[in-house]
């Protein structure tokens, strides 16, 4: 019995013992769990920047196309005649007076030797009628002719002179209509457009070419009417023909009536004489306002949501602080901040798009503003404004 005893008291200091070891060991764990669970984690590792001043070059884009500055139709001044060689050819560039196609002129060539010839007969028949009222003259002192032979006279000399006149004025017809089978260029110029074939028998009026005027191009581009306050004539525009060049332009006028339609209006700019560019080609412009001071940031710190831009402002607590934006210019990396944040605030550059209001975050990097690369040649675009 009393070795039953200690056996059972042995066996309880043993279970209390190791009650008393796992009571101790719970006691020390529950500091470090609770600090644990009062220590919070960083939602994202993140770089931040902050907005940087730069000089921004401002324009204006468009679309429009390359027309000719001035056309000019070159038609048939004759009538019934044929036409017998063309000179030119679609792309030949011409200078004024130049001979651009010719009509047979045989016809007119007899009618008017036949006019020269009824000019000197008109001329003699005058000639002699003159003579007459000069001796008219001499004998009406000696009362040998009486006042009506004398007044007959008078009205033959009229009625010759009349005559000469008349065939004076075919005789100018005739030369003007020779004139006219060779078809002269009105001006310097490339010709655009050609109708004309050798052996028609074209009616008067009938188009023959169409002739680019000073082989002059302009572009003609569309604007919308809130920008057209920005623009004057003689502003630099950058002209860019699909699979061109880009050329400089000169804003020549800007249209005083705006379409009812697309409340756009027509830019009119010259363009330099190019033998590459093409009338019809379809080309994008910029239209060049100058430069101004403005707040940016890379254009990975900006997050468009619901319709809005927000940037992602870190506190100094290193708490994420969602702020609404208005945005304006932008550059190939660079965008501007009209309002909402100051050039102070450090703003996350990448990953905004995984983080809310008062997400924690770690900083691991404060990147150096970015740069533009914005340059005369290579503007800034307008973003449209959600407001």
């Amino acid at each position: 019995m009393r070795r039953s005893h200690q056996v059972i008291l042995i066996t309880t200091v043993f279970v209390m013992a190791v009650t008393a070891v796992i009571v101790a060991a719970d006691s020390a764990n529950t500091p470090a769990d609770n600090t644990a669970i009062a220590t919070a984690k960083p939602t994202l590792t993140v770089n931040v920047t902050t907005p940087q001043l730069i000089v921004l070059p401002m324009t204006i884009s468009a679309n429009g196309n390359i027309s000719a500055w001035q056309e000019a139709s070159i038609g048939n001044e004759t009538d019934g005649l044929r036409l017998a060689q063309v000179e030119v050819n679609v792309g030949d560039i011409v200078q004024r007076g130049q001979v651009l196609a010719s009509f047979a002129a045989e016809t007119v060539k007899a009618e008017l030797a036949q006019s020269q010839a009824a000019v000197a007969e008109a001329e003699a028949v005058l000639s002699e009628a003159a003579a007459d009222v000069k001796r008219t003259i001499e004998l009406q002192a000696g009362g040998a002719l009486s006042a009506q032979q004398i007044q007959q006279y008078s009205t033959t000399e009229k009625t010759a002179l009349a005559r000469l006149k008349s065939a004076q004025a075919n005789l100018d017809t005739q030369q003007l209509r020779l004139k006219q089978t060779q078809v002269l260029a009105p001006d310097n110029g490339i010709i655009s457009a050609r109708t004309a074939t050798v052996g028609a028998v074209l009616p008067v009026g009938q188009e023959l070419f169409r002739l680019i005027l000073g082989s002059r191009l302009e572009w003609r581009a569309e604007v919308s009417a809130q920008d057209l306050t920005k623009l004057h004539p003689g502003q630099v525009v950058q002209v860019t023909p699909v699979g061109g060049k880009t050329i400089t332009g000169s804003l020549r006028m800007v249209a005083p009536v705006v379409d009812t339609q697309t409340r756009n209006a027509l830019v009119y700019v010259d363009l330099p004489v190019d033998n590459t560019t093409r009338a019809g080609t379809f080309a994008r412009g910029q239209f060049e306002l100058g430069s101004t001071e403005v707040i940016t940031l890379p254009q990975s710190a900006v997050q468009l949501r619901d319709g809005f831009s927000y940037v992602m402002r870190v506190s100094a607590d290193s708490r994420i602080i969602q702020t609404k934006v208005s945005t304006g210019w932008r550059t190939d990396n660079l965008i501007e901040i009209v309002s909402g944040i100051e050039l102070s605030d450090q703003v996350v550059t990448t990953g905004g798009s995984f983080l809310g209001d008062g997400d924690l975050v770690r900083i691991i990097g404060n990147l150096p503003p970015a740069k533009s690369s914005a340059t005369p040649a290579a503007s800034a675009t307008q973003l449209d404004e959600v407001m």
